[in-house]
């Protein structure tokens, strides 16, 4: 054993896939034999150490795992969180939502016209702007500043003449979900298009310069309308007026303003950053319907001519204030009526509170003379006397606990009842209405029954706001004195439209037409309404007016007659005079006069009613006959002309004044 080769040490390489034909090799100790192929064994060489291990890395598993489950959870998170938005709380975050993003307005209506009776326009509207804010849009957190409202103020205040503090609180109220308020009503489209100006400036600067906050981001308009009245005070007292918020304040504009107003819209938009959003859905819009129009019976030529007739005497008496009426003595409809001192509606900033309103159908006030038309139309009708009846009439006359007097002293006057109405002796009235009756009780209810049926006492049917029926106490209730004041004109109060609807009465043949100032409205749609037509009723016969229109002649064109100054060249005239004693609206006492003027033309075939009354002059005459005929005069005279009424040609019946003894 000893001379043989010791065994090599095998060194393992890669095995080697078996052969299936392969024999099994001999054992360790059989000897490879080299053939075509065979790898060389190999020896250690001297010295060489054994090769190290090599590094292997960890498994990756655990940490993917870890990494899968955080975001597992971060998903099953999100999933939570959207559908609690989305199912839990969807109504609550879609409110919250709606509340931010949608903004509503109402769409005012625009306002109908007022025209006169030729459909000139005596009160209209024109565009205009309702500036509106949106406050939430002001607060620090919508802003990044905290004082947007004062910003904000700043920059308005001089543009809608405001005070800076008044917009402060408006920007800043205490209700902080407040989403609208209204800082300016009813401004011109100038006004809008410089805060649209600034506000488009202000934005243009925040997209280059952040330092720069669009304060005004927050404020918007609302188209809207203005009223205007193109003829300044003319036919104010009956137009009324409409202030900067856009409510009635009086006359047409208040009485018929469900009207004249129409019907509001609303308007529900998207916005952002204070602008609209034209593309989001949601948005609601409800048009607004316009007002009607309405047309008057006033002719604007005849007011305005009323109107500088009695402004221009009332300076010139220096009095409190006056009327003028006209009226068609056919349809009685109101062609004027004219009040004086007046107003602007257009500007109420410097009007006299006294002068707003109508003082044609507001002040109650005692006649006078004017008032016995009425009388002599009851003694007529009832056949106690006719025209030339003798009336001995004393310079005083005592009755009940009286002492009664005409305007001046005179001696004993023989005059025709005709000559007592044109003298306006108050005496001869007081003994002619003492023939209606056996005694003056009776006397007295048949005179009351005639008032009433004139109108007296009453609303004249034209509705129109603040207007007085006028005070007629039943004849059960007259005093001592009112048995024989009223019926000449003192003891009983009327309106200037009821005074005038006597006169109007008698001109149409003894039959009251009801007063009317409104002919119709036209619709939106165009269509016109023509108005209901007004009551008539008779009052007394055919008869009876017009020999009341001849006697009334006398007044005028008699030159014993009170109202000379009211004659008109061409024209057959019929009127008279008044002169009452005053009550003071403010003692309750008697101060100063009532002077009136109140008749009709042409007298044989009336078409015109005029009416004046000036209260309290105080500078130079106070009788009727001087300081309201003339306004007569000139108002008939305009009218007639305007009318193109001729005059008749015919003559006046000229009846007697006085009788001999």
């Amino acid at each position: 054993m000893s001379d043989r080769e010791p065994p090599r040490r095998r060194v393992p390489g890669p095995a080697r896939p078996a052969r299936p034909d392969a024999r099994r090799r001999p054992g360790p100790d059989a000897r490879r034999r080299p053939g075509p192929g065979a790898r060389p064994a190999r020896r250690p060489g001297p010295g060489r150490t054994a090769a190290p291990k090599p590094l292997r890395l960890g498994s990756p598993r655990p940490r993917l795992r870890l990494v899968g489950l955080a975001l597992t959870l971060v998903l099953i998170a999100f999933v939570v969180r959207l559908f609690q938005v989305q199912a839990v709380d969807a109504s609550t975050y879609a409110a919250k939502a709606e509340q931010n993003r949608y903004v509503g307005q109402v769409l005012a209506a625009d306002r109908g016209e007022i025209t006169d009776r030729s459909g000139v326009a005596l009160a209209t509207s024109e565009d205009a702007y309702d500036i509106t804010a949106d406050p939430t849009m002001f607060a620090p957190d919508q802003l990044k500043i905290g004082d947007g409202p004062e910003q904000a103020a700043a920059l308005l205040a001089p543009i809608l003449g405001q005070e800076q503090e008044t917009l402060v609180k408006k920007l800043r109220p205490k209700n902080k979900a407040l989403r609208y308020v209204k800082l300016a009503s009813r401004q011109t489209p100038q006004v809008w298009k410089q805060i649209k100006d600034l506000k488009s400036a202000l934005a243009k600067k925040e997209e280059t310069d952040k330092s720069v906050h669009n304060v005004l981001a927050g404020v918007f308009s609302v188209a809207t309308s203005k009223r205007v009245y193109p003829g300044g005070d003319l036919a104010a007292g009956i137009l009324g007026w409409v202030n900067g918020e856009g409510k009635p304040g009086g006359g047409i504009e208040l009485q018929l303003n469900k009207q004249l107003a129409g019907k509001d819209g609303k308007i529900r938009y998207a916005q952002s950053g204070g602008r609209l959003v034209p593309t989001a859905g949601g948005s609601t819009e409800t048009p607004a319907v316009p007002g009607s129009d309405v047309e008057l019976t006033i002719d604007r030529d005849i007011q305005w001519a009323a109107q500088k007739a009695i402004t221009d005497q009332v300076k010139e008496s220096a009095a409190d204030r006056g009327y003028v009426i006209v009226q068609d003595t056919r349809t009685g409809q109101i062609l004027a009526m004219a009040n004086s001192p007046g107003f602007d509606p257009n500007d109420l900033s410097d009007a006299d509170p006294a002068a707003l309103g109508n003082a044609a159908l507001q002040d109650a006030y005692e006649p006078g003379s004017t008032a016995k038309v009425m009388s002599m139309a009851a003694v007529l009708e009832e056949g106690a006397a006719t025209p030339m009846t003798h009336v001995v009439v004393p310079n005083r006359l005592h009755r009940g606990d009286r002492l009664f007097k005409d305007d001046v002293d005179h001696p004993t006057w023989y005059l025709t009842l005709n000559g007592v109405l044109a003298k306006s002796s108050n005496i001869g009235t007081i003994l002619a209405t003492g023939q209606l009756g056996k005694t003056q009780a009776q006397a007295n209810k048949v005179l009351y029954d005639y008032l009433r049926k004139f109108g007296l006492g009453r609303y004249t049917g034209l509705g129109f706001p603040g207007e007085t029926p006028g005070i007629l106490a039943p004849p059960d209730k007259w005093s001592t004195s009112q048995q024989y004041t009223i019926p000449f004109g003192q003891g009983v109060s009327i309106n200037a439209m009821q005074a005038a609807s006597v006169y109007s009465t008698i001109a149409n043949g003894g039959v009251r037409v009801e007063p009317t100032l409104v002919r119709g409205t036209k619709g939106p749609d165009g269509r016109f309404t023509p108005a209901p037509k007004p009551e008539k009723t008779r009052v007394v016969s055919a008869k009876t007016a017009k020999t009341l229109a001849q006697m009334l002649e006398s007044v005028v064109d008699d030159e014993e007659g009170t109202g000379t100054k009211a004659r008109i060249p061409g024209y057959r005239v019929a009127g008279k005079t008044g002169t009452a004693n005053r009550v003071d609206p403010a003692t309750g006492k008697y101060k100063g006069y009532t002077s009136s003027f109140a008749g009709f033309a042409p007298a044989d075939q009336p078409r015109i009613t005029v009416y004046c009354a000036i209260q309290n002059a105080t500078k130079g005459s106070y009788f009727g006959g001087q300081i309201c005929g003339p306004v007569y005069k000139q108002v008939m005279e305009f009218a007639l002309k305007s009318l193109q009424v001729p005059p008749t040609g015919a003559k006046p019946a000229k009846l007697p004044v006085t009788f001999r003894r």
